[in-house]
């Protein structure tokens, strides 16, 4: 049996802002749909991602920018956060983790990481697949992680 994660639902304070802002990302819009004045639909696909993100009016009751560590993987984290700069976007410097392994995103609280975990500034030193990162936040706080992989761990 294949089951694909197909949609993320974010929680956002003004819709149109977010729609905005992920306009400016790059990401495509797919629907932007209102049933009427208690139902509004907003979903974008990130670029070649078969997963997408949902917002709108009457889609959740969790409290706007409480989403974190949604993962973008990109091959070229120079190149990807330098386009998105380029589009307006702030986006933390690249870094690596002095443990080994970074998961999570400083905007929320909660950070996945375990004792001894540090951020460190730059590229992983031997531009290990899945070693580099760097984050950003939409307008509300919904927090997002950059991370190059250039070889998929078995299994995937």
């Amino acid at each position: 049996m294949n089951l694909k994660l197909e949609m993320i639902v974010l929680p956002v304070s003004d819709i149109d802002r977010a729609k905005a802002f992920y306009e400016k990302v790059g990401f495509r819009l797919d629907v932007d749909y209102t049933a009427n004045e208690h139902f509004r639909v907003v979903h974008f696909t990130p670029p070649g991602s078969e997963c997408s993100i949902i917002f709108g009016e009457g889609m959740t009751p969790i409290a706007p920018g409480s989403i974190q560590g949604l993962y973008l993987i990109v091959s070229d984290i120079e190149k990807a956060r330098a386009e998105l700069t380029d589009h307006g976007i702030q986006v933390s410097e690249i870094f690596h983790d002095g443990g080994g392994l970074f998961h999570g995103h400083e905007g929320g609280d909660v950070t996945h990481r375990v004792p001894g975990q540090e951020r460190l500034p730059g590229l992983h030193p031997e531009r290990a697949s899945y070693g580099s990162y760097a984050t950003f936040s939409d307008p509300d706080g919904n927090g997002w992680v950059l991370q190059e992989v250039t070889q998929r761990l078995p299994g995937r």
